[in-house]
């Protein structure tokens, strides 16, 4: 389904944690203000005709991640996609994982992007806080179509930040990943999951 498929790249990524909690809605504005900057200067830039040419699709591609990578915090998405597991990779692992892992998400979200944007509109509902951790509630409209999809995020140095979305029915995309990656490193070692992902990156380059 091509609007789900559109919820699922928004920007793209992912997590678990904040169900069950009591939320309650706050005057301050500060994370749907935050994302909502970020979310409109995509919307910008793939609206931009200067980009609309083929030869000039890297240049959008790059644009993009230049805009979205600082309101992820990577880190955090890294160590929710892979769980309990994380305590057995070294310093050296995890600095690698999260940075292959982050070029992977930015590498394959972007590109469906780019691919099957149809002036899509987004509307911000509200943001629930709770410490510092914030729930921002939007809706995608496409047509007549009315996509849920909710933003996680965790203030971090000041910075609201997502580390998790949560599309349609609630579906987490941290937890899609934690479950492919917990099923590999049954199997597998941290290095050799590192070295799996880096080849589907290179592949997808």
């Amino acid at each position: 389904m091509v609007v789900r498929k559109w919820a699922l790249m928004l920007v793209a990524f992912l997590l678990l944690g904040l169900s069950g909690q009591s939320w309650a809605s706050t005057e301050a504005k500060q994370p749907m203000e935050t994302l909502k900057a970020r979310l409109n200067k995509i919307i910008d830039v793939l609206n931009d005709p200067a980009y609309h040419s083929p030869e000039k699709k890297t240049l959008q591609r790059d644009r993009i991640w230049e805009i979205a990578r600082p309101i992820f915090d990577f880190d955090e998405i890294s160590r929710r996609a892979i769980g309990k597991s994380w305590s057995t990779f070294s310093p050296d692992e995890k600095k690698r994982f999260t940075s292959i892992f982050a070029e992977f998400l930015g590498s394959t979200y972007i590109d469906k992007l780019q691919g099957e944007y149809h002036n899509e509109r987004i509307n911000f509902e509200k943001e629930l806080v709770k410490g510092p951790r914030a729930l921002v509630r939007t809706q995608l409209l496409r047509e007549s179509a009315k996509i849920p999809i909710d933003y996680r995020m965790k203030q971090s140095d000041g910075t609201w930040k997502v580390y998790d979305i949560l599309v349609d029915n609630g579906v987490s995309i941290v937890k899609n990943y934690y479950v492919q990656f917990h099923s590999m490193l049954r199997d597998s070692t941290p290095s050799q999951l590192i070295e799996r992902l880096e080849k589907k990156l290179n592949h997808q380059n």
